[in-house]
């Protein structure tokens, strides 16, 4: 099996199909929070759609979101006279059912029941107010920054990813973010695959995946990204900032190193169904390994049954998976967390 083939496995493992469970749920909330939602705001006629990752094509099994624009007419105000009006307005609807965690721009929906204990529904519900008649550009409320307001454009992203001829590769590396524990934000991150791999598209998932690592190893300082739908009014500077910088050339070099001296398969795992022995006595071999200490502090010191008992099942989660924890100065440090 050549590389671009396991890699081929690697991407068909992620996928959702249209028949999976879990994308039959996610549809189904997704009709119950759209109800929800129309039930709710009944005079404003608001645009209900599909955004983010489904939309462009570049879900992953491992770490989904579904994300739900709420997008209102220009001139109606029913739904709130300003942008943090209609913010607050659809929070306060879906609060009437679910528990909402709110972010910058979005609003989190959680289940809130107590047999569930706030379960993720893995929803994103994002209310906004288009600009114009034409309902292409929009303005979303911004928790922070001077504005207090984004404009962006869902069509005009989810064009610039999906037609970029590299979702496969993107959804490789938010693969790699995911069982890196990686800060970079997803948004961020495809942008800079998009950019670091125009008119390299067709030349393989392992060049692909190999050359952007090389430049987040070797040019880290020099990337930059645009907002492809408001390129000079959304400053997307802080979002490849100097903390995220470091640790996308940190994790690069070792994953290049990883590549080098183990293959592929050390950086995805293993695409092979194996026996249910073999399945255990990977897991103990997982567990040994993450049961050293790896801090400084720690060495030496005994470890409970308790924790090898966790440990045990972070290994069974993601036996690859090797994220990272701050030590005393601020330094990102291996553990079995």
């Amino acid at each position: 099996m050549t590389t671009n083939d396991y890699l081929a496995k690697v991407l068909a493992a992620q996928t959702l199909s249209d028949d999976s469970e879990e994308l039959k749920t996610l549809q189904e909330r997704r009709a119950e929070v759209e109800k929800v939602l129309r039930d709710h705001f009944e005079d404003c006629s608001p645009t209900i759609r599909y955004g983010g990752s489904k939309a462009k094509g570049t879900m992953i099994k491992e770490a989904y979101d579904l994300d739900i624009i709420c997008y209102f007419p220009h001139e109606d105000t029913s739904a709130g006279e300003t942008l943090e009006d209609i913010y607050n307005n659809t929070r306060k609807a879906l609060e009437a059912r679910y528990r909402v965690e709110p972010k910058a721009s979005v609003l989190r929906v959680k289940d809130r029941k107590p047999s569930t204990g706030a379960a993720d529904f893995h929803i994103d519900v994002v209310p906004g107010r288009y600009t114009d008649a034409t309902k292409t550009d929009t303005f979303l409320y911004q928790a922070s920054g001077e504005k207090k307001r984004l404009k962006t454009n869902l069509d005009v992203h989810v064009k610039h990813i999906k037609k970029s001829g590299v979702t496969d590769a993107i959804r490789l590396l938010k693969l790699w973010k995911v069982r890196n524990g990686l800060d970079v934000r997803t948004f961020v991150l495809e942008l800079l695959v998009v950019k670091l791999l125009k008119g390299k598209s067709g030349l393989g998932l392992a060049t692909e995946l190999g050359h952007v690592w090389q430049e987040f190893r070797d040019n880290v300082d020099a990337l930059s990204v645009e907002d492809p739908a408001n390129p000079t009014g959304n400053d997307l500077s802080e979002l490849l900032n100097g903390g995220v910088r470091s640790e996308l050339s940190t994790v690069a070099l070792r994953t290049l190193k990883l590549i080098e001296d183990s293959g592929w398969e050390a950086v995805f795992g293993s695409t092979e169904e194996k026996s249910d022995r073999e399945k255990r006595e990977g897991l103990r071999r997982a567990a040994s390994a993450v049961v050293t200490p790896t801090k400084p502090w720690g060495r030496g010191m005994p470890v409970s049954q308790e924790e090898v008992g966790r440990r045990l099942r972070v290994a069974r989660e993601a036996p690859w998976r090797v994220s990272f924890n701050r030590g005393p100065d601020g330094t990102r440090e291996p553990s079995g967390d």
